[in-house]
């Protein structure tokens, strides 16, 4: 081959002056023919050039390994966009309740159980609804030095659950009784529906749903609760990993017992009319993104510890199988409600998108260790595609697109710029790269009922 051709590419410039010379690679160098200065200085050339393409693919390595592997320090400037923010669940308000009004006590004992329910009622309700004039310092000292406004909710929550589920149960009992039906209607049991679409929504503010049943205002508070115990762990993600991931697997548990003990007796009796967290469906949508959210934050503590990127994959891609599932829930419970938030549709695509992101971020990066490089670039130029193919509704969503987005076109240029200089190989088709493959590792923590057992006697 004519080393004019190879000038500016492998020499720096060098031209034989129209002198054609015989180049041959091999293990001891390069075998040429002609004058002997000649041959010593493209003899040197190459050695120059062989170092520099040995420190440029090692320097190129190190910078894959940085780039497609997140170590410790990594994981924790993604803390704050690992996860999307929905904070719509608990959002959740309703209207005053007064149970010793409506409610007729045969003795004391019960009338101090009803004005205990309203009081303890009271107390979160006005939190919820925006209505308290208690300062933050008196409610502290309420909360016996808890400080979060979250975990004082969570308490005040614990409070009334064991009451409530007790009038629940002694109320069931006497349900033929048209005194107890009615006092029950006399409540007046109405709860807004932040995961409703328009049908929630009035000009002069949210849509107040009414249940005339109390296994309605269970189910309700049941929903706050998890829905409380999803955003705590949104709260301490950044200071514990370990407790956030287990207050997710606690928050889906507890939308696990709602949907298969709590709202399924309700179900027959509920009004066309109705929000969907009233519904058994929805409360299974939401322990399922919840159950995502505990996987992603596993990720995370994954992530610290050094797994290998093929195992990370995984478990990034069981995050989207689990949003699939909420996704399927959703679809095939359109029936159940008369409509349902496009946020929260949103929220479930954009989750899925950016998790198979990262499940094939790792996928390229293992690919680039075995010196696939058409593979990894492959995949990489579809990832980039979807993730450029969304445009995040919301504004908090947009910081982990763009540094999704980043990252994605940093490890493309490189990997095109290695394979261009050196490996030279075909990208394969969309419908050649490798499958996804997912694993599921965390199971929801299981409700346990506060077990209160007091009875209730009427006038009847």
């Amino acid at each position: 081959m004519c080393l004019c051709l190879w000038r500016g590419v492998m020499f720096g410039g060098f031209c034989c002056s129209g002198v054609c010379w015989d180049v041959e690679h091999s293990v001891g160098g390069v075998r040429m023919f002609g004058d002997l200065n000649v041959r010593r200085k493209l003899n040197l050339r190459l050695q120059n050039y062989n170092r520099r393409k040995t420190d440029w693919h090692e320097q190129t390595r190190r910078s894959f390994q940085i780039s497609f592997v997140c170590r410790r320090y990594c994981c924790r400037i993604t803390l704050e966009t690992m996860l999307l923010r929905y904070q719509e669940p608990v959002k959740l308000k309703t209207k005053r309740v007064v149970y010793e009004e409506n409610y007729y006590a045969r003795d004391s004992g019960t009338l101090e159980q009803l004005k205990e329910l309203s009081t303890k009622r009271q107390a979160f309700e006005e939190s919820i609804n925006g209505s308290s004039k208690i300062t933050p310092a008196i409610a502290r000292e309420m909360a016996g030095g808890i400080t979060s406004p979250i975990l004082q909710d969570l308490q005040k929550l614990e409070r009334y659950l064991p009451l409530l589920e007790n009038l629940v149960k002694c109320v069931e009992e006497k349900k033929n009784n048209p005194k107890i039906v009615q006092w029950t209607t006399d409540l007046a049991i109405r709860w807004t529906s932040p995961l409703s679409g328009s049908s929630g929504k009035l000009f002069t503010g949210p849509k107040y749903f009414r249940v005339d049943d109390l296994r309605y205002e269970l189910g309700m508070t049941f929903f706050l609760y998890g829905a409380l115990q999803r955003e705590l762990a949104m709260e301490v993600l950044s200071t514990d990993i370990v407790e956030a991931g287990a207050l997710f697997r606690r928050a889906s548990g507890i939308f696990k017992h709602l949907a298969e003990n709590v709202l399924p007796p309700l179900q027959p009796f509920l009004p066309p009319d109705r929000g969907p967290e009233a519904t058994a469906s929805m409360a299974a949508v939401m322990s399922t993104i919840c159950l995502a959210e505990a996987q992603a934050v596993t990720i995370l503590k994954a992530e610290e510890k050094g797994t290998s990127g093929s195992l990370l994959a995984k478990l990034h891609y069981g995050v989207v199988q689990f949003l699939e599932e909420a996704s399927l829930l959703l679809r095939t419970s359109a029936a159940d409600w008369t409509d349902v938030s496009d946020k929260l549709r949103k929220f479930i695509g954009v989750c899925s998108v950016l998790h198979e992101s990262r499940s094939q971020r790792y996928i390229a990066a293992e690919y680039t260790k075995v010196e696939s490089f058409g593979v990894a670039i492959g995949i990489l130029r579809y990832s980039l595609s979807r993730v450029q193919s969304v445009r995040p509704s919301e504004e908090v969503w947009k910081l982990p697109f763009r540094q999704e987005l980043d990252t994605l076109r940093n490890m493309l240029r490189k990997a095109d710029h290695e394979n261009e200089f050196i490996w030279r190989e075909k990208p394969p088709r969309v419908d050649e790269l490798p499958a996804l493959e997912g694993k599921q590792i965390v199971q929801p923590i299981a409700y346990q009922p506060f077990g209160l057992d007091r009875e209730f006697i009427f006038v009847t």
